[in-house]
């Protein structure tokens, strides 16, 4: 009888140990998984660690201590001790507007974006329908040659351009007096200067934007155009119907690249004609540059980068919006 009981309670002992068993083995795989992607995502920080690093002390670090200097009279005596600063409040931005080297540094920033982007995206596109129209054996060849000036390194463009604008002894001057004609001084005129680094700026950006248009073009399937000249389309009806409106993402990604470079245009101005003549080449990144380096104001020119960020991000909100709806 006591044997009975004892075989009959086995297995009902038996039963409790397996439960506690499955247990485990439902937990141990969902533990197992945890522990491998708790793994997986340390290994990704540890990967992320450098650029992180180098990021929060080049990037971020800068870009707050920027913010926070726009509203202080951070200047040379507060190098050594920069908690000596005054805090000012916006007085660096009221400021900003009451300074006509502003007013015309914006005015001429304004003016080399609105003229210089439609020129650089039209001449690019220009370029890119050139050369996707049957040039196949020297198609890479004038790529190559398109492109060479926008991975040439921009000092050394514009010194060649000052030397090819200069009035007395520059290519064009040359050119001029053998044809007995005289030459304007191109960068010497507060007329011309500006559109001479206007013409300098797209003939080196075009390169960019004509090879990004050329890749769009060679994505657009060969069947639509053939379905459109089958139904009639001419040359201007299929360009105008079937390529620009199958480029709008191309063209969305080239001009707000262009504008936001054109927006921060430094290195033109400073090497060729060094804001001048009587600041009609002036750029808020010139002035901003002079402002902060040259007079030591450094709360002043970070308020001048905070105006250009927010101008620079105004205008490409702008354009996506205008643009992407229609993409």
């Amino acid at each position: 009888m006591s044997t009975t009981t004892a075989q009959a309670g086995t297995p009902g002992a038996g039963q409790d140990a397996v439960v506690p068993k499955a247990q485990d083995d439902g937990a141990g795989p969902d533990r197992r998984r945890r522990d491998r992607l708790s793994r997986h995502h340390l290994a990704g920080w540890l990967f992320s660690t450098p650029f992180l690093v180098l990021f929060l002390t080049f990037m971020a670090f800068p870009i707050v201590a920027t913010l926070l200097m726009s509203f202080t009279d951070f200047g040379l005596r507060n190098v050594t001790d920069p908690l000596s600063a005054q805090f000012v409040g916006l007085d660096n931005y009221t400021k900003l507007f009451q300074d006509d080297k502003f007013v015309k540094a914006l005015f001429n920033t304004g003016y080399f974006v609105v003229l210089g982007v439609p020129l650089t995206i039209g001449s690019g596109l220009a370029a890119a329908v050139l050369l996707n129209s049957g040039i196949d054996r020297l198609r890479t060849f004038f790529r190559v040659g398109f492109y060479a000036p926008v991975v040439t390194a921009i000092v050394a463009v514009a010194v060649i351009w000052r030397f090819v604008l200069d009035p007395s002894e520059g290519l064009i001057a040359g050119l001029g007096h053998q044809l007995g004609i005289q030459t304007p001084d191109f960068l010497g005129s507060e007329t011309l200067a500006m559109p001479s680094l206007i013409m300098m700026a797209v003939w080196r950006n075009m390169g960019s934007a004509m090879v990004l248009f050329l890749a769009g073009l060679q994505a657009i399937p060969t069947e639509v155009r053939e379905a459109a000249r089958i139904d009639g389309a001419g040359i201007f009806q299929e360009f105008r119907r079937i390529t620009v409106p199958l480029l709008r993402p191309t063209m969305l990604y080239v001009a707000v690249m262009t504008t936001i470079g054109f927006l921060n245009v430094f290195e033109e101005p400073f090497v060729m004609t060094d804001g001048g003549p009587n600041d009609s080449t002036l750029t808020i990144s010139l002035h901003m540059y002079r402002e902060g380096f040259d007079f030591f104001h450094m709360g002043y020119a970070s308020a001048m980068a905070y105006v250009l960020f927010v101008i620079v991000l105004a205008i490409t909100t702008l354009q996506l919006r205008l643009l992407k709806d229609k993409t």
